[in-house]
């Protein structure tokens, strides 16, 4: 008797915490459209996020603070076309979730109602956790994102955040009012290696790192930096798993190239037709 396989579940936030727990790492990419998507969801990834990252790598933006709600919901739709099981988190962008509470409410609800994500992020720790209860009171997830955020880096006094007494303390309480608002994970973005790895035994939520060391519960990287399609810069904490970039770059050299010459098409790219149709045709 031929035993079936087993068909994989639908990631939840009670699913992550479990992992937790367990002491399983959690596994989380970026996304910004359907095939990429597929493929991340197809190769068994736990997380998916939609990052505000989409303003650098996809639009072409110098930072993320441009990047409208419009844009995130475009983007947000084509990749939960493209995913049946990862969890997936959708970025507020920057003034999305400022302003007031009930805009922020409004604002997450668009996200899960108009382009089906399971829960939104946003940055921000203590001076946020009003704003995560409330929008987790009205039963949507919440990832908190404290460390390095890059809606506001430019008020924050270089990449690296936690290193003194004072900035660390402020990490790490931000970390328990998030857990305490409600929220179901956190994003821990270049924080000390050690600092990460006290706020992950702190908190009783999944943490996930990104330039954060090996101690959080998950890591996260931009999509478009592990496959090594984007060539401005590669962040420290990034390791490159295929570097895409020369390889399409030559391929599209090599397309041009036969174009030019007349290689391309050849006949086993054509369609045909019956030539009693053209005689038909010429005869008219």
């Amino acid at each position: 008797m031929v035993s079936k396989v087993q068909e994989r579940k639908k990631v939840t936030p009670v699913y992550l915490k479990d992992k937790k727990s367990k002491g399983e790492k959690i596994s989380m990419l970026t996304a910004y459209d359907y095939s990429i998507a597929g493929v991340l969801d197809k190769s068994g990834i736990d997380t998916i996020l939609v990052g505000d990252s989409l303003g650098n790598v996809i639009l072409g933006y110098d930072t993320t603070a441009p990047v409208t709600m419009e844009e995130m919901l475009h983007h947000c739709k084509a990749v939960r076309r493209g995913v049946k099981y990862a969890f997936l988190i959708a970025d507020m962008p920057f003034m999305s979730y400022h302003i007031s509470i009930e805009e922020s409410k409004r604002n997450a609800g668009r996200f899960v109602k108009e382009s089906g994500c399971d829960a939104i992020k946003l940055e921000g720790g203590t001076n946020m956790a009003d704003t995560v209860y409330s929008i987790v009171n009205i039963g949507i997830p919440v990832v908190g994102h404290i460390g390095y955020t890059p809606q506001t880096a430019g008020a924050l006094d270089g990449v690296v955040q936690g290193k003194d007494v004072q900035t660390a303390q402020h990490l790490l309480d931000s970390a328990l009012a998030l857990e305490e608002a409600g929220a179901c994970m956190i994003v821990l973005e270049c924080v000390p290696e050690l600092l990460a790895k006290l706020i992950t035994e702190s908190v009783n939520i999944p943490t996930i790192g990104i330039g954060a060391g090996v101690y959080c519960d998950g890591q996260v990287l931009v999509v478009n930096d592990m496959l090594g399609l984007f060539e401005k810069f590669v962040p420290k904490f990034v390791k490159q798993y295929a570097t895409l970039y020369p390889l399409i770059e030559q391929a599209v050299k090599t397309y041009v190239k036969e174009v030019s010459a007349g290689e391309f098409p050849k006949q086993e790219h054509a369609y045909k037709i019956d030539e009693t149709i053209l005689m038909k045709l010429k005869k008219n």
